[in-house]
């Protein structure tokens, strides 16, 4: 961990999330919103302050609902999305516009996704907004044999960002 990232993580309380990275919840709407394809209500929207760093990525997952990716401070990262068509998406969040990145990036619900900072040696802090709202119940990991069968022209990219299915965090 270097001092910039362990400052961040200080600073706003970052906790182990079970995808990879450090997190906090910074904001949950008070009000609710009742759609048929979830099983109860949900908050209209939440949002997390998310960091990785180094080697470290977010593992394959897929959710309910639309998250829309802020970039905020560190080296750029990129996010491999896999639509349901099988088509990869690889969308590079950072400061540099003139060198194709972008400060803000939407993955669609239904996507399977995964997150890694392109430079080993720094992190990426970053902001994750969902709506509507995050529940554990609308997310899951990916299972690297699942998703191979699924993907199989993606092999190699789903065994370097899924974690082994034993992996869990307390």
């Amino acid at each position: 961990m270097d001092r910039e990232s362990a400052y961040w993580i200080s600073k706003l309380n970052l906790q182990k999330h079970p995808e990879g990275g450090y997190f906090i919840e910074s904001y949950k709407s008070e009000e609710l919103v009742n759609i048929s394809k979830y099983d109860e209500p949900r908050h209209v929207c939440t949002a997390i302050y998310y960091l990785l760093e180094g080697d470290d990525f977010s593992s394959f997952h897929i959710m309910k609902s639309d998250e829309i990716w802020h970039f905020y401070i560190g080296s750029r990262l990129t996010l491999y999305i896999i639509e349901p068509n099988g088509r990869l998406r690889l969308v590079r969040l950072g400061h540099n516009i003139d060198k194709g990145h972008t400060i803000q990036a939407t993955v669609k619900s239904g996507c399977w996704f995964a997150a890694a900072v392109d430079n080993h040696n720094s992190y990426s802090l970053v902001g994750c907004t969902v709506s509507p709202g995050f529940d554990y119940k609308d997310w899951k990991l990916g299972d690297m044999k699942t998703l191979t069968k699924l993907f199989p022209q993606h092999k190699s990219l789903i065994t370097k960002y899924t974690r082994p299915s034993s992996y869990h965090i307390s």
